[in-house]
């Protein structure tokens, strides 16, 4: 765009992917939390999304507290999906229960329960004790391979055990799913890669500081990049400040293409089928 946009709105009534504000090739948002959203009702969202046209919103389960929530949530659209899996921060709060709730909605069939997550590692907050977040995210790994389904995978600051782990449990893994939000090293992000997962990439990629993430991007294959928001968090630039939501995954979609020098036609094509070979097939 020739000029800085003064609102979503007008960014994407002029943005290269989209037409009069509606994409001109589907996107699925494949990292978001609609339980978290709090400056827009969900049926508002909903009628912006409509207008934009994402084809599927995945929303993600953090814990034990929120996973009847997202459940009831993927059932308010035909085209939300959802995770379940207990996020690094709340290991401290994980029970054995957890698994066999997950085991239980695998179990009845749904198939909108695309993924075991968010699980993984965090030693930047240390939120939970550091065996004990190692401890839950091979139960969960475990039961990613039991299933047969991927998994959405945080890690920030734990490169050294996320490297080993993924080593580990990634040959026994049929399906093995994204690194999402990435923001590791270069090395972790090469081997997740070389493993067969996913990188995600989200608003992140836009902000001032934020070479060495972009620099993930530029030396991940086109064919292993997912695009998310990450919402309510991380809000692109020059909207950041602004509480996210899935409406502005093309500003990510469209920095994606700029750092790969791809063509936006190729970029989006490539992300789309990198988020059914993930999650639904």
């Amino acid at each position: 765009m020739s000029k800085k946009p003064k609102t979503l709105a007008d960014y994407l009534s002029n943005s290269p992917i989209t037409n009069n504000g509606t994409l001109t090739h589907p996107i699925t948002e494949t990292h978001c939390h609609l339980d978290m959203l709090k400056d827009i009702s969900r049926d508002d969202l909903y009628k912006n999304l409509d207008e934009l046209g994402l084809s599927r919103i995945i929303t993600i389960a953090t814990s034990n507290k929120n996973f009847g929530i997202v459940q009831n949530i993927q059932k308010e659209r035909p085209n939300i999906y959802y995770t379940l899996g207990t996020h690094p921060h709340e290991a401290k709060g994980f029970k054995p229960e957890d698994i066999e709730f997950i085991r239980k909605a695998f179990s009845s069939g749904d198939k909108k329960l695309v993924a075991v997550g968010e699980i993984g590692l965090d030693y930047h907050y240390d939120f939970s004790p550091r065996d004990m977040q190692i401890k839950v995210f091979k139960t969960y790994l475990e039961l990613a391979i039991e299933l047969e389904l991927p998994v959405v995978i945080h890690t920030r600051e734990a490169d050294e055990d996320m490297a080993n782990i993924l080593q580990q449990y990634a040959p026994k893994m049929k399906k093995k799913g994204v690194v999402h939000s990435f923001s590791s090293g270069l090395k972790l992000g090469k081997l997740a890669a070389d493993l067969g997962f996913y990188l995600g990439f989200n608003g992140m990629i836009t902000f001032k500081k934020a070479d060495e993430v972009r620099g993930a991007v530029q030396q991940t294959p086109l064919s292993q990049i997912l695009v998310e928001t990450d919402s309510p968090f991380l809000t692109p630039h020059p909207f950041r400040g602004k509480s996210n939501t899935p409406n502005y995954i093309p500003l990510v979609a469209e920095k994606i293409a700029e750092i790969k020098n791809t063509p936006l036609t190729e970029t989006l094509q490539s992300l789309e089928e990198n988020a059914t070979n993930c999650f639904f097939s």
